[in-house]
């Protein structure tokens, strides 16, 4: 049962690829957006987002567990978590590497929607699971918030309004 357990907690880890794209663009173009004063340091963030990987990895892991592996009851739970890794990885491109400010706000909507929902699939099979999503619902909430306010705050230069 090891390999199932590092598989799936490491699996999430994959998001670090987004990192290449973060690292060059925080220091030149992210610095030109205005930012809200309350926003978390630079340094914060990996530090956050390897918590959270391993913390959602692990709950993957126990809902997989728990159902037996990939099974016809795993289907919704593990493909709701699925889904929102899929955007939670997309959203690094969007917002760093295409500079596409909205549509990351968008994006991060969809994100911690489907957050939510695959915590309300996992609580009937392992609170345990689901309660180690709720510090990463919770930054999702922050970055949202964070997400709009920059959105809000540097109007777009390519608009003819």
């Amino acid at each position: 049962m090891w390999i199932p357990m590092l598989s799936l907690t490491a699996l999430p880890h994959l998001g670090i690829f987004g990192g290449f794209i973060t690292r060059k663009e925080v220091k030149t173009w992210y610095t030109t957006l205005n930012k809200p004063s309350w926003r978390p340091p630079n340094a914060a963030f990996p530090i956050v987002w390897t918590t959270l990987y391993t913390g959602m990895g692990y709950g993957s892991y126990l809902v997989w567990k728990e159902l037996g592996g990939f099974t016809q009851d795993s289907l919704v739970p593990l493909g709701l978590y699925g889904m929102q890794l899929a955007l939670n990885w997309a959203w690094t491109p969007i917002f760093f590497g295409a500079h596409n400010i909205k549509l990351a706000m968008i994006e991060i909507v969809m994100l911690t929607g489907t957050v939510a929902a695959t915590m309300v699939s996992w609580y009937p099979i392992s609170r345990t699971a689901t309660l180690l999503m709720v510090p990463y619902l919770a930054w999702l909430c922050l970055a949202t918030s964070l997400n709009y306010c920059i959105w809000r705050d540097n109007p777009d230069p390519k608009k003819d309004d």
